[in-house]
């Protein structure tokens, strides 16, 4: 696989990983079944396109950007789907989650 195709994936693994933490906080602590059921789908989801990311792109900077971004998306669903607003320590905080998301990608050398 090559890497463009490995972040096709890493991006569909942050879409799945978002959706099982938008979905987890709906399940109410798994009390209610289908959030809980579509969380369960969502993770492993997630779990098989890492690891099909990390066939290619080293394990540190696969998980890094998959962890930064689930980050900032999982944010943003926060704002529109449960009106929970970031502050500014917030917004500065993930502004230098996606710098270092960059600078690992654009800049950071790993063997595979």
């Amino acid at each position: 696989m090559g890497n463009l195709t490995a972040y096709i994936i890493l991006i569909v693994a942050v879409v799945l990983g978002t959706a099982s933490n938008g979905f987890a906080k709906s399940a109410q602590g798994f009390t209610l079944l289908i959030p809980s059921i579509i969380t369960a789908i969502t993770i492993v989801g997630c779990m098989f396109t890492l690891s099909l990311v990390m066939k290619t792109i080293p394990v540190g900077i696969t998980y890094a950007s998959f962890a930064g971004l689930c980050i900032i998306a999982t944010t943003i669903v926060g704002m529109y789907k449960f009106n929970q607003m970031p502050d500014l320590y917030t917004i500065i905080g993930l502004a230098l989650i996606i710098a270092g998301v960059l600078i690992v990608n654009l800049l950071g050398k790993a063997s595979s």
